[in-house]
Parts: C-alpha cells; structure tokens; sequence
C-alpha cells in the first residue's frame, strides 16, 4: 500500500509517523515543495517551539478554536494535549509548562521537536522528498495519480496536510476533486496604529488587560504589548483571531476598549482609590501609581489626560481625577491595518469542515483521502493550540482508519 503524505509540516510529519506506526508495512513518503522541512516548528514561540498547551480536559480544550472547535472536541477523545506530553517524552524530549500554561521542550529549542520529528521519520523508514510541488491530483480507480510537474506519481491513500494558503487559488487543486473552499483570512495579526502616539512607548508590557472591539460584541484579555506600529501580544492576537472575518469585513478599520487594569470596573477603582488616598493623599501622581501599571505606561496616561505628574493625589481636581478614571478602564484607540508573519502566523478558511470526517479525517467528498493541520477549516488562538490540532489531526489521518 503506497501512501503519500503532501505538506512536511508539523501536520504531515506526524501523520507520516502515525501510518507508519499503524501500518509499518506500507510505503509512506512526504512531498514537500520547499525545500525546507518543519518550517513553522523552526519559529513558533520565538525559536523555541510552543508544542502545545497545558489544558488536558477535552471540552476546555476544544474553546480555544474559533473554527474547528466543536470538530476537534471528539477528535481529542483519539489524541489530546496529554498524548502528546506522552508522545515526545517516550522519545526522550521532555516539555515544561510554564506559567501562561504555554508548553515547550526543557531544552527551549525548536530544534529539538524538528529533530525528534526527522529521527522518528528515519527510524520508522518514512520517505521524505523535498522540492516536489504537487500540480494536480486525479481519481483513478481506488488510487490517484499525481502531476509533479511534467512526472506523475501514483498512489493508493492521499494525506493532505500542505498548510493554509493566503488566497483561495491556493486550495483550486483540491476544489477541482470536489471540496468546499471557505475562503481564507489572516486569523493571528497585530493591529496597526499609525495615528496613536501610544506607539512611543514601544517594548511596554501591560500584564493584564481586557480589550473591546467598538461596536461589536469581540473582547479578550490578557498581556498586551505596545509595538513601534501599535499594539500586540496575546490579548491582540486574541482578539483578531476570534474576530478575523469580522475585521476583514470591516477592512481592519476599527477602534478598541482598552480596560488597563484588566476586569476591574469604575466603581472598583473609586473604592480602591478612596482607600489608597488615605495613605498616598501627599504623594506626587508620577511617582505613586497604586494601579501597579508600567511607569512609561502610567506617565503616559497621565500626560494624555493633562495631569501634570508632580501633583500630589489630594491635590487633584475631581474633574481630572474622573477623566483618568475613565481612560484607564475605557481607553480608546483607533486601528487601521494589520501585521502578520507570514511564516509562524495562520489564516482562518480552507476545506470545509462538513467535507471531513474527524473520526478519520477522511475526506467524505474523495474517498481514501485524508486531511491534517491547517489546510483545514480550523484555527486557533495563540498558546501552542495549533500545534495541538496538527499532532491530533495528523494522528488520526495516519491511522487511516476504515482500514
């Protein structure tokens, strides 16, 4: 039985592996048409690899995909986030969990997952073949024939896992067999800011924040990074990847709600406030913020509000003490565009969830074709659930299991 595995991803790898494993006896080969294996393992979580997420309840779990997570909640029950903690130790990489639960191999080297994934390869014989772009594919009885280029390759079992593409173009060669395209759309990006001079205070880190996007019902919360074009980290990313068809439509022009003092409300600072003033009432405002925000942030705000920061806090107007009230719990910033890195960011769209068969990942429109990873309709916030929907994919795909 000659099974060829299309993608040599995160996705194609480990449904190379899981065939192999399933099946030793068959023929099983990865095409890829770069010439680079493993690309987005190499620099997920700057270089280090962010493998998967400490979330070992399959419902809990499943919450964190936009799309695919209804999907994904029985595909778990195959293989989850502690199957794959089981997986990479029983090869010798042991993952740490470190406090936002994010996991990563001891090491803290991408280098590491890339290494066991090609070891494995090796030592199970799976054939890799790099530098081969698949044109076209073909139906031919129970099997399918191949173009690469001016060549064909024939096989009996197709796995797809070649990734998202940025158009719909992209996916034609698996439309033309009969697939549903859902057409595709930056999920994680950073939102541009090109008229907010909050920009200045690039590097800055506001541990715990919650976000809204005006207008519509998309919030999120967590550690957000002001960049030199505007704001990111994860309550941004988020944020854009629950809201990316929404923000499409609204061409990446929208305002958001930024609470900096995360899910406290107004009535809870006044409280707060009214105790702390008790002690801090002789304090210059620059130097005392009992909000614990970064003090480039705090200065920031304060300028922005037109408080002069060696006031001392009972010396403060109730008017102005009102107005920074309100902007630190509803502070409004305009976006306009977004950034994404084409290389560790991912696109919402691809085949149709209701084309696929998660019990098998097969493919209900093309039988004897499965899929895997992001080619699918299925995307994730950031925290290593992507990851975590490559290795469960990919397992059940290679178990091809109507077998």
């Amino acid at each position: 039985m000659k099974v060829l595995v299309i993608g040599g991803g995160a996705a194609g790898f480990f449904a190379a592996l899981s065939c192999k494993h399933h099946h030793p006896d068959f023929d099983v080969t990865i095409l890829e048409k770069s010439d680079k294996l493993l690309a987005k393992v190499s620099v997920s979580g700057g270089g280090r690899c962010n493998v998967s997420h400490a979330c070992f309840e399959n419902s809990q779990l499943a919450k964190f995909y936009p799309r695919g997570g209804r999907q994904l909640k029985k595909a778990f029950t195959q293989f989850n986030a502690n199957d794959t903690v089981h997986w990479f130790e029983a090869r010798g990489v042991k993952l740490k969990t470190e406090k936002d639960n994010r996991m990563f191999p001891v090491t803290d080297n991408s280098q590491t997952i890339i290494d066991c994934l090609t070891k494995e390869a090796d030592k199970l014989g799976v054939v890799i073949k790099r530098g081969t772009a698949i044109s076209k594919i073909s139906k031919k009885g129970k099997g399918f024939i191949l173009s690469v280029g001016s060549n064909e390759i024939v096989a009996d079992k197709i796995i797809i896992a070649s990734g998202g593409s940025p158009k719909p173009e992209g996916f034609n060669w698996l439309k033309e067999l009969g697939h549903q395209i859902v057409s595709p759309v930056p999920s994680l990006f950073t939102f541009n800011m090109p008229t907010e001079s909050i920009t200045k205070l690039m590097g800055v880190v506001a541990e715990s924040v919650s976000v809204k996007v005006k207008g519509t019902k998309l919030s999120s919360e967590g550690p957000l990074l002001i960049t030199h074009w505007g704001m990111s980290g994860p309550a941004i990313l988020k944020l854009s990847s629950w809201g990316a068809r929404e923000l499409q439509a609204m061409n990446y022009k929208f305002e958001i709600l930024v609470n900096w003092l995360g899910n406290n409300t107004e009535q809870e600072i006044r409280a707060q406030l009214e105790t702390e003033l008790k002690i801090i009432g002789k304090r210059q405002i620059g130097n005392k913020n009992p909000f614990l925000l970064p003090n480039r942030l705090w200065l920031y705000l304060l300028e922005k509000n037109e408080i002069v920061s060696e006031t001392t806090w009972n010396q403060l107007p109730k008017k102005s003490l009102n107005k920074l009230i309100n902007t630190l719990v509803n502070d409004c910033y305009s976006a306009e565009g977004k950034t994404t890195f084409k290389e560790e960011f991912v696109t919402c769209g691809g085949i149709s969830l209701d084309d696929v068969n998660f019990e098998t990942m097969e493919s209900k429109k093309c039988p004897d074709m499965y899929f895997a990873g992001e080619v699918l309709n299925v995307d994730a916030v950031t925290g290593g659930f992507n990851f975590q929907a490559a290795w469960t994919t990919g397992f059940i795909a290679g178990r091809l299991s109507h077998l």
